[in-house]
Formats: structure tokens, sequence, C-alpha cells
């Protein structure tokens, strides 16, 4: 009990501070290609679709690596795995930064992978999951709440510093970050995980049944996160593309786009009120899902819809994440919640990093209309995977 008291005293300040650090983890990391792709581009002479591949090897690396990142925040609690994270993301900058031959570049972005694996949500979320077991719920969802603005805040910043000081620059400033902002507070906020409490025996045959449930609800879990991501990862890359194929001039596409941001943060804001209520998060997940398959089925069907389209798309999105790191937290044991997490998010970051190329290759091959049409059909596959995952709670 005197291991937890200051874990609970320091509560809000130690989510507060997780936020911030996701928003420049995420910021520099996975949104940073959005911004820099083009300017790294035109200074290098490489492709833009080899410089946009960085991202994809180190999302690849980030799920392979995922399930070693859940078992060290498990036995050793989340400050030393976060802190690392702020090392790796530093370095990662560095040598970009410094990378004037492409195999130095994909290098980079290995390193930027490893640091992605240790300090973006799913990190976050074991980590919470670690120090408050069943009652990680409420700081999972106060800290997508944070990491909904990563965008908002890091674009504009990125674009700032490209624009007066250059790519480069911009690369050391973000390492400067991390080892100035991000290190420090991982090192200091973060508290040491309680004692994991022992492993209570039970009946071999009642395990064995409890193993064979555990095992159905994971894979259909982890088929859900996977899908998600797939959808999720395709629109973020080829979304204004999509809009303008539809005939929506750059301009209008861009302020539809702008959409999504804000209903995301919306919805998890509406989610963190109405969880006070304490209902099952598979309910969380079957909203999500559901409003991911209206929005992208309105998407593909009309053209006069797009807005609303993308705000339950966003919507639906939003609530995911949180979705996402509660579910784990009720269906299985808590007790092994960090390494569950690492193990979940492997197929999810290998299928993100695919499916950009995914995307193009279906753009290519029969335009904007196959791409929402798979998209469409793939977000009715995961609405069933969901309704079989209900079905197996509730009995």
């Amino acid at each position: 009990m005197e291991a937890a008291a200051p874990v609970a005293r320091n509560r809000h300040v130690l989510v507060s501070a997780l936020g911030v650090t996701q928003i420049l983890a995420w910021g520099s990391s996975y949104y940073l290609p959005a911004v820099l792709a083009a300017p790294i581009a035109a200074d290098t002479g490489w492709s833009l679709a080899s410089v946009v591949a960085g991202l994809s090897c180190g999302l690849l690396l980030a799920g392979l690596v995922s399930p070693i990142t859940g078992r060290l925040i498990q036995r050793h609690g989340g400050r030393p795995v976060l802190a690392a994270s702020s090392l790796l993301l530093a370095a990662a900058h560095l040598l970009l930064a410094a990378a004037n031959i492409y195999p130095l570049y994909l290098l980079a972005w290995l390193l930027m992978g490893l640091g992605m694996s240790s300090g973006l949500y799913d990190a976050g979320f074991a980590t919470l999951g670690r120090l408050y077991g069943l009652g990680a719920r409420g700081a999972i969802t106060n800290l997508t709440l944070f990491g909904g603005f990563a965008s908002t805040i890091c674009w504009p910043l990125s674009a700032f510093l490209v624009q007066h000081e250059g790519w480069r620059f911009t690369c050391v400033c973000y390492a400067a970050i991390h080892l100035l902002i991000c290190l420090p507070l991982h090192l200091w906020v973060i508290p040491p995980p309680p004692a994991a409490a022992p492993a209570p025996a039970r009946i071999e045959l009642r395990q064995a049944s409890a193993t064979g449930r555990e095992r159905t609800r994971f894979i259909l879990l982890a088929s859900i996160q996977t899908v998600a991501a797939l959808i999720a990862s395709m629109l973020s890359v080829h979304l204004l593309t999509l809009l303008q194929l539809r005939g929506v001039s750059l301009a209008v596409a861009v302020g539809l786009g702008a959409l999504v941001g804000p209903s995301q943060v919306g919805a998890r804001a509406a989610e963190m009120l109405i969880g006070r209520n304490r209902h099952h998060p598979i309910w969380t997940m079957l909203a999500s899902v559901s409003l991911l398959a209206t929005g992208v089925w309105l998407l593909l069907a009309s053209r006069s819809a797009i807005a609303l389209a993308l705000i339950l798309y966003g919507a639906g999105n939003g609530i995911h994440t949180i979705a996402r790191g509660a579910l784990p937290l009720v269906l299985f044991d808590p007790q092994r919640y960090a390494a569950l997490m690492g193990k979940l998010a492997t197929p999810s970051l290998i299928v993100q990093a695919a499916a950009p190329s995914i995307g193009a290759l279906l753009l290519g091959a029969g335009g904007g209309n196959l791409v929402l049409t798979t998209l469409a059909l793939a977000a009715t596959l995961n609405l069933g995977l969901c309704v079989c995952l209900v079905a197996l709670v509730r009995r």
C-alpha cells in the first residue's frame, strides 16, 4: 500500500507530463514526414516515395520490437523504457540531420522506429496500466486527449523551423527537445511501478479453459486493431488524393481533412465524460468500429456528405485509441497488461507500415473508388469481428 501512495498522489501530474511527451514524440516521428518529406526530397534529390519509405521502415521495426518493449515495461515499469525512447528519438533526429546518403537516412528511421516503439501510445498505455491496473482507464483517456493535439502543435512548429532554418536544423531542434524536455519529464515524473502480486494457484482445468477463451479474445482484438490501423493509415496518407479524385479542389480537400483532428479530440472528450458511468469498454470499441464503417461507406457513397463522413470517421478513430488502451485491461489479467499491449501492437504497426504502399497500388490499379471500396469492406469486416467479440465477452 505504501508503494502505491506516491503513484496515486501524482496521478494528474504524471498524465500531464506524459501528455506533453506524447505530443512531442508523435509530432517529431509519425507526423514528421507530412512537413519534412518534400523539403528533404528537394534538398537531397531522393524521390518523395523513397523519403516517405523511411517512416514505413521505422513503423515496421517498431512493430517487430513491440513485444520486447511490453515485456520490459511489465518487468521494470515505464520510466526506463520511456526515458530510453527520448534518447533514441534524439539520436535518430541527430542522425537524420546529418544524413547525406540514403542508407544513413534509413538507419536514422530505424532508430526512430525503436523510439516510436518505446515512446508512443502503446508504451504510454502500458506504463499507466502497470501503475494503476484496472483504474488506468481514466488516465488512458486523458492521455489520448493530449496526443490528439500532436499534429496541431508540431506541424506548425515544423513548418516554421523548416521555412526559416531548413529541415536539418528542424531535426536538431527536435533532438534538443527530446533531451531537454522529454527525458527529464520521463525520469523525474514517472514513479516506479508497484510490486506485482504473485499469481494465485488455480485448478489446471479452469486455467486451461480460461487460456482458450483468452486466446480467442486476443485473436479477435488483435484483428480488430489491425484492420482499424489499415484503414487509418491508408486514409491518413491518401485522403487528400482521394478527395481530389472525387472532384474536390486541393484547398477544399485540405479544409475537409482538417475536420478529422477536432472530431477525434471531441469524441475522446465525450468518451471521457460518458466513461465516468463505468460502462464496459467493449461498447466503446463497438461504437468506434461502427463510426469508422459508417464514415468510410458514406465517403464512398456520397459526394455531398464528405464533411459528415470525415467527422464520423474522425470520431470513430478518436475513441478507437481509447478502446485500444482500455479494453485489454478488462479482457485480460491486468498484471500482464504491459506485455499484452506489446504483443497487440505488433500486427497493427506492421500493417501501418505497409498500408500507404498498398493504397498507392490500389490507386494505380483502380483509382479512388477501388481504395474506398476496399476500405469500406474492411470496415464492415471489422464491425463483424467486433460483434463476435461482444458476444464472446457477454457470454
